[in-house]
């Protein structure tokens, strides 16, 4: 019978290395966002903060309406909790490069050429997608509640449930514009081909619409504002992965042929 040898002296030194440099990534990750968390709270404050969040909803509330605070302490936690995302949404970048500069060793040479325009690229996508909710469907969708809620209410929405239902969106819209970068990585890797995603494009489009019927408020056009981009973002995909494919045919084309070699 036949025990596992124990882990020699190198092997232990090198976990613990790698233990060490996790951690100290970390923290560095976790100052950088409270950093940028101590400069927002100081200016322009987690007031101010939220006041620019909660614009879309005011600006189609009746004149002279305002959000509510039901809880004791909501009026102070919901700004910090903004202020903390809003921290950590520009700490991102530093964030994600901690995140590769640990992974990054351990990493083949094409895989290193990927990795990083796949976290730039991702990253500005999510970004983008939050602006696009905050700038495009926000607008459309508060606006369509005021102009359906009955004239005998008049709405004050809870700041609480307020900042759950624009985080939600958020996080929707963040992921849903990921949508070109995980059609890429599945192609690059050999999982699906472009052909067959294009022969599935149209269960693609009943998944969008289910999805967006999951994650939005249940309204056909809260709907319809995910649903569409992701199928704009899907089609994207495929045609940047189309494009790859045929860049990556003629590199193979233009190699030269070193199989055949003279004999004498």
């Amino acid at each position: 019978m036949t025990q596992d040898s124990p882990a020699s002296p190198a092997e232990e030194d090198t976990f613990i290395s790698h233990l060490i440099e996790l951690r100290s990534r970390l923290i560095r990750a976790v100052v950088s966002v409270l950093v940028i968390f101590v400069v927002l709270f100081i200016y322009p404050g987690p007031g101010k903060i939220y006041d620019i969040l909660a614009q879309p909803m005011l600006a189609t509330l009746p004149p002279g309406s305002r959000m509510i605070a039901v809880g004791v302490i909501t009026p102070f936690m919901v700004p910090i909790k903004v202020t903390l995302l809003a921290a950590f949404v520009l700490a991102l970048p530093i964030v994600l490069y901690q995140a590769w500069a640990f992974v990054a060793p351990g990493l083949y040479k094409n895989e290193k050429r990927l990795a990083m325009p796949l976290i730039i690229s991702s990253t500005l996508l999510f970004l983008l997608g939050m602006a696009f909710c905050y700038f495009v469907v926000f607008h459309i969708v508060f606006h369509f509640i005021a102009t359906f809620a009955p004239h005998s209410i008049t709405p004050s929405p809870d700041i609480e449930a307020y900042l759950s239902f624009v985080m939600t969106l958020f996080l929707a819209f963040g992921v849903a514009f990921e949508v070109p970068i995980v059609v890429i990585l599945l192609v690059k890797t050999g999982m699906v081909t472009v052909a067959k995603l294009r022969s599935v494009r149209g269960y693609v489009i009943v998944g969008a619409f289910i999805i967006a019927a999951v994650v939005t408020p249940p309204d056909a056009l809260s709907q319809f504002t995910l649903a569409f981009p992701l199928c704009v973002l899907f089609e994207i995909g495929v045609l940047a992965a189309s494009m790859l494919d045929k860049r990556k045919a003629r590199a193979e084309e233009e190699k030269p042929d070193t199989t055949d070699v003279d004999t004498m």
